[in-house]
């Protein structure tokens, strides 16, 4: 099983990104989907989670610091998940990961210690 993000990069203040998540032997419909950041020095921290199959999505949280700001979408045709970034801040900057509850099926937690499998990340930086 393995994930993979992209997408992420060095852009200013206020600009927009769209982090792609893809599994390889795994199937994101048959689990919950979560983003996690993590900037220098700082715990790993929940953005947002998702749950869905075919074109629905079943529950999405987003969590408070970035609600109005990221969102979350999935193509399952593709077996690939989105992390989209607006007006971003430098506080934003860090580590994106994508992460997968394996069986859990309709609906999606932020509590970090529920994901079991983990992709490397991809950097976002956003400069003042």
């Amino acid at each position: 099983v393995q994930l993979v993000e992209s997408g992420g990069g060095l852009v200013q203040t206020g600009a927009s990104l769209k982090l792609t998540c893809t599994a390889s032997d795994f199937d994101l419909e048959d689990g919950a989907i979560g983003w996690f950041r993590q900037a220098p020095g700082k715990e790993r921290e929940v953005v947002a989670c998702m749950s869905g199959a075919d074109t629905r999505i079943f529950m999405q949280l987003i969590e408070d610091s970035v609600k109005g700001r990221f969102s979350v979408s999935a193509d399952f045709a593709k077996n690939t998940a989105f992390l989209h970034l607006k007006n971003l801040r430098s506080e934003d900057s860090g580590v994106y990961y994508c992460a997968v509850e394996d069986r859990r099926i309709g609906n999606c937690d932020l509590r970090r210690s529920s994901y079991d499998i983990w992709g490397q990340g991809t950097q976002v930086t956003v400069s003042p």
